[in-house]
């Protein structure tokens, strides 16, 4: 598809897309400007500090209403799961490692012992 920049006076909606266009293009290199600043760095991290410093409390709060509720639920919390996960993990570490030990002692029972010997022909055997 061809763009035609050329104005028609028949085409409202040329005329709407070419206005949005140019204003999209001035907007965004004026807010790459703006962005590109030092006092635009050092507001945004003036507030996001501020909003993690006071969103601190708020959390800690939800957090503990959120451990009453689930206790009196009898569901399990957040510590609850991360203890049952470290358990778990506990237990498949264990798991490998006595697989592991009887992988080696397979591997160790198949080994020959020693040099063979051929067993002596008996007498219906010759």
């Amino acid at each position: 598809m061809s763009e035609n920049n050329e104005f028609n006076p028949f085409d409202p909606t040329g005329m709407l897309k070419t206005m949005r266009d140019s204003n999209m293009e001035s907007w965004s290199k004026m807010l790459i400007q703006l962005v590109n600043t030092d006092a635009y760095s050092q507001a945004t991290g003036t507030i996001l500090d501020t909003w993690l410093t006071s969103s601190a409390p708020f959390r800690k709060m939800l957090e503990a209403i959120m451990t009453q509720v689930l206790t009196k639920l009898s569901m399990p919390n957040r510590a609850d799961v991360i203890s049952l996960a470290e358990r778990l993990t506990n237990i498949e570490m264990r798991l490998d490692d006595m697989d592991a030990k009887l992988d080696e002692n397979l591997r160790a029972a198949r080994k020959p012992a020693g040099p063979k010997t051929q067993p002596k022909p008996t007498e219906n055997q010759k």
